[in-house]
């Protein structure tokens, strides 16, 4: 991206919208962590969240910096297919909602690994978790600082990567070290709010635009039809580049398993719920809140075509709308709405990882802890988490494509998991051995995949059907 053209000169009023959001969620953090006690407090919120604060958080913790820019920009380069996986999200919730949710709940476990342990045995729970916290330092967290990092130096060209992606690792790091998942609950509740008014100001200023026909007939003749086509099975249903419809079908359903039913960032704020009603409509809630996503974010990236033809790049199309059609004091607001999609999915995935540290891999070899020990280990726990990865994250910069490459990895890490789960959750039987045996080996078969897509000795097919 070329940052340099799309620097924004932003007003004294944008300036303190933006410096008023980072006080506001900072402060409800810190004070939050006044009443956040023991271990139980810091991880789950006392198990006391109610199914408002649960829909707002699942949708915020999804939407991070880098979906925003991506679901804008994959629409104005492919057109609607990109919105396949949000409603698809929805389609699992429901599945999670009715089968998941009340296994999960009534285990009372405090990890999504724990549960593993009661149906196979320790030794899926630690090599789940494992993966789970290497994945959530190097892609998840890593990932959150750098992407939100780029992005912010697209609006800034002046900011150093180094100190961007350390002052929002420090800024999300306190106060969720401070409140816990209550602090990432209720400070993701304004989020959302954020973001979805700054969603529905671009979408307004996109069709009020001039070159814009809001009649959908018209704006269909002036596009091409195929790019309103959310499945097309005139396309390759294997190695088409964008989504092939084959991938939509059988792909994206098992990576939407994994992410929406046994991600801990995701689930800790259903296990946090105070009732199995709460956590059921919560996650309804978070599934209705996807599906103005196709009309706020993936069609107003479309309609982009007329209004900017001639943008190279797709990530450059967000950044464009804000910088040519915003008003002063409304940039200032998408920007924080911007820095809430970076700050929802740093701070959830802070609290998963050193979640998954404390409870899977040091309370059970000293099980005597206290509660206040337990939240001690947690804090420290988190704050390695967030110097690992804001050291690792300006990293990615060296290594072209490497973050991509990494989110594409979940194609072959996640399959064998769902698998697991599935089984687990509907068929009696299976030891330990063979829940290990089913991840181990399914990882291998990824490995031998990876390998031949890599040394091109296999077909060449799209990620979704890797899965």
């Amino acid at each position: 991206m070329d940052k340099g053209s799309h620097a924004i000169d932003l007003s004294a009023i944008d300036l303190s919208i933006v410096g008023i959001y980072f006080f506001v969620v900072l402060a409800i953090g810190l004070y939050i962590g006044r009443n956040t006690k023991g271990g139980e407090d810091l991880f789950l919120a006392g198990r006391s969240l109610g199914w408002v604060a649960i829909g707002f958080s699942l949708f915020a913790s999804n939407i991070s910096s880098t979906t925003l820019i991506g679901l804008v920009g994959s629409a104005y380069t492919a057109g609607l297919a990109v919105s396949n996986y949000e409603w698809m999200a929805t389609v699992v919730l429901v599945f999670f909602v009715f089968f998941f949710v009340p296994i999960f709940l009534r285990s009372r476990i405090s990890t999504i690994p724990e549960w593993l342990e009661l149906r196979f045995g320790r030794g899926s729970r630690v090599y789940f978790s494992g993966l789970t916290i290497i994945a959530s330092v190097l892609v998840d967290t890593a990932g959150s600082l750098y992407a939100g990092a780029v992005v912010l130096q697209a609006f800034f060209p002046g900011l150093e990567l180094w100190y961007t992606c350390l002052g929002l690792a420090v800024v999300a790091g306190l106060y969720t070290a401070a409140g816990g998942l209550a602090a990432v609950v209720y400070t993701d509740m304004i989020q959302a709010v954020v973001l979805l008014v700054g969603s529905c100001l671009i979408t307004y200023m996109v069709f009020a635009h001039p070159a814009i026909d809001f009649s959908w007939t018209k704006l269909t003749s002036q596009l091409d039809s195929g790019l309103f086509s959310v499945v097309d099975p005139t396309n390759h249903p294997l190695s088409d580049p964008n989504l092939p419809w084959l991938g939509t079908l059988v792909g994206v359903p098992i990576l939407g398993f994994y992410f929406w039913v046994t991600n801990q960032y995701i689930v800790q704020r259903v296990l946090g719920a105070r009732s199995v009603d709460d956590a059921r409509w919560g996650a309804l809630f978070g599934g209705l809140l996807k599906l103005p996503v196709l009309f706020i974010m993936v069609l107003p990236g479309l309609a982009a075509r007329l209004i900017f033809p001639d943008l190279p790049d797709g990530d450059q199309v967000f950044p464009t709308l804000v910088t040519q059609l915003l008003p002063v004091g409304v940039v200032g607001l998408v920007m924080a709405g911007l820095i809430a999609a970076i700050m929802s999915s740093i701070d959830s995935t802070l609290n998963s990882a050193s979640a998954l540290v404390t409870l899977d891999f040091v309370k059970p070899k000293r099980p005597d802890m206290s509660e206040k020990d337990v939240a001690k280990i947690g804090r420290i726990a988190m704050f390695v988490i967030m110097v690992v990865a804001a050291a690792w994250a300006p990293q990615i910069i060296h290594f072209e494509g490497l973050f991509a490459y990494l989110q594409e990895m979940l194609a072959y890490m996640v399959p064998p998991v769902t698998i697991l789960f599935l089984f687990g959750a509907f068929r009696h039987g299976g030891s330990g051995t063979t829940a290990l045996a089913t991840l181990i080996g399914g990882h291998l078969v990824s490995l031998f995949l990876l390998i031949g897509k890599t040394y091109k000795f296999l077909p060449e097919i799209h990620f979704t059907l890797v899965a």
